[in-house]
């Protein structure tokens, strides 16, 4: 089978590495790759955003099946124009996809369908956005309404902060067009957690419910990234909060996206707040989360492939469950020195030898021409993954590790699934 990736962060290399795994005889290509993915595909020098290209690849190739992992070719409509040429691809339409390139569609959708979440206006003008701040207590959310690399989102924690917050997206454009429109939110109580789940446009397959974790310094402190860590399983994970998670949120979204006459076939990840309240829906993904791609692929026992091809052919229904190895995982991200405002680039990378539990996924990483050392080349450049028998062991070997790797300015949290250590540990 000759299967195209099309990315080249730490979420693709972990596709990869699963995807080797279920079919070791498989071509695999990735575009553009990185140095890790390589070990496992062929990289191919084409931009993920580059939608033409990656499909004349696609035939020129006869691949058999293409996985989009970012955000920004699903945006691009690269599902739109791969089934115009009747290529197989796993990934939502370009108008399924609004579900997460636009918070604002994704709001009106939620609040006309019932689906819970938190309360929220939108805006593009800042006097307009200051004004509607009175009708929200502080800390209040503001959002930018279209991709931002995860870092869209402000939690301000006074009027004053909220209103800095309208200027910098509204007025100086810090998140570029992604911020020409925002949502003002407001602020839910509870705890976080990340469900994804497998979708023909009608039957959805949950995954192992995980957590990840946003803020760049331990405790939840600091400016908010693209994720600094994940674990999974999550214990707020329950069979009962599922059920309820799907009966109310799930199966409601893909119906609406269905009516609407955009059904969503792909990876609906759905980033959710657990309150007094119940599951309220945060905001909706259209593709494998980063990191906790890195932490759940390592925990999936079954096939992955065999899953993703029963989506995109529409026959998740004669598709078996996925099965899971009954141990857990800690992903700790190592990000750059400066990151998430201006990370380095450039400086090398020293890594440990191999360990039997830690699998090293590649992110933001790339061969210096000069040198052929492993440089750093990205704001989050490396997510070291270990399993355990029990989330505090895989917290103890994911961070060894991470703490042996050595890149100038290196930054990493060392606190990883903390929040449920300590009410395990109160539990006790």
């Amino acid at each position: 089978m000759k299967i195209l990736i099309v990315g080249g962060g730490g979420r693709e290399h972990a596709l990869a590495w699963k995807l080797r795994r279920d079919d070791p005889g498989a071509d695999i290509l990735a575009a553009p790759g990185n140095p890790g993915i390589a070990a496992l595909a062929r990289c191919v020098a084409v931009s993920a955003d580059d939608v033409k290209t990656l499909a004349a690849l696609a035939e020129e190739e006869r691949v058999d099946l293409t996985v989009v992992g970012p955000e920004r070719p699903l945006e691009a409509g690269i599902v739109d124009t791969f089934q115009a040429r009747a290529l197989p691809i796993f990934g939502p339409t370009r108008e399924a996809a609004r579900i997460e390139t636009s918070k604002r569609l994704a709001k009106d959708l939620m609040v006309e369908h019932g689906i819970p979440t938190a309360h929220a206006s939108h805006h593009s003008d800042a006097r307009e956005a200051k004004l509607a701040l009175s009708a929200f207590s502080a800390p209040v959310v503001i959002k930018a309404s279209g991709l931002a690399s995860g870092k869209g989102v402000i939690v301000a924690q006074s009027a004053t902060e909220a209103e800095r917050a309208i200027d910098a997206m509204l007025s100086d454009r810090v998140f570029g067009n992604a911020g020409r429109e925002i949502l003002i939110e407001e602020f839910m109580e509870g705890e976080e957690l990340s469900l994804f789940v497998v979708t023909d446009g009608e039957r959805a397959i949950p995954l192992l419910p995980a957590r990840d974790h946003k803020r760049l310094l331990d405790g939840d402190l600091g400016p908010n990234t693209g994720g600094m860590g994940a674990f999974a399983p999550a214990a707020l994970g329950t069979p009962g909060l599922l059920a309820d998670i799907s009966t109310r949120i799930i199966e409601p979204t893909l119906r609406a996206l269905r009516e609407s006459g955009s059904p969503f076939r792909g990876l609906l990840y759905a980033g959710l707040m657990i309150t007094s309240a119940g599951p309220k829906v945060v905001e909706f993904n259209c593709r494998f989360g980063d990191p906790e791609t890195q932490a759940l692929m390592p925990l999936l026992d079954s096939s992955l492939l065999e899953l993703i091809e029963c989506a995109a052919r529409g026959s998740l229904r004669d598709c078996p469950p996925p099965r899971w190895k009954p141990l857990a995982s800690v992903a700790t991200v190592l990000a750059a020195g400066g990151y998430p405002d201006k990370p380095r680039a450039g400086d090398a990378i020293r890594l440990p030898a191999p360990e039997g539990h830690i699998e090293l996924f590649h992110a933001g990483t790339a061969i210096d021409p000069a040198t052929g050392a492993l440089v750093t080349a990205g704001g989050r450049v490396l997510a070291v993954t270990a399993v355990g028998t029990t989330l505090a062991e895989a917290q103890e070997r994911s961070l060894a590790y991470a703490e042996r790797v050595s890149f100038e300015g290196k930054q990493l949290r060392r606190d990883i699934g903390w929040r449920e250590l300590t009410q395990s540990a109160g539990a006790s």
